[in-house]
């Protein structure tokens, strides 16, 4: 048991887009993230938690979009459709089932299989 420091996590992470695991809850992750501009429409197999903790997140889905200020989540089912969209940095942590690949359906050079780190 070891207290986590989100400050520190953060400023340890240099790409966007690209989660480090920094706690594990029976079988779920939590990763933080740093996002900053758009990324690629996609789904995942599995419900998926945003918790912005600096900066503003849009949620952009099909038919509209949600925005997140720090202090908010969204809970996003499972087999929906979506693209994060930063205009600036976000801070954000990934609440979701171990093995999630961050682009979901859709490769891309963003892509982040975090069995491989």
């Amino acid at each position: 048991m070891e207290k986590i420091n989100f400050d520190e996590q953060f400023a340890s992470l240099s790409e966007y887009w690209q989660p480090q695991i920094i706690a594990e809850v029976n079988d779920t992750h939590v990763k933080a993230v740093k996002l900053k501009d758009e990324f690629i429409w996609h789904k995942h197999e599995e419900d998926e938690m945003f918790l912005v903790i600096k900066g503003t997140l849009t949620i952009k889905f099909r038919d509209r979009d949600i925005i997140l200020e720090p202090g908010e989540s969204l809970t996003i089912p499972k087999g929906v459709e979506h693209k994060p969209v930063a205009d600036s940095e976000v801070h954000v942590l990934l609440i979701e089932p171990k093995g999630t690949v961050n682009t979901g359906d859709a490769e891309s050079e963003w892509t982040y299989h975090p069995e491989s780190h």
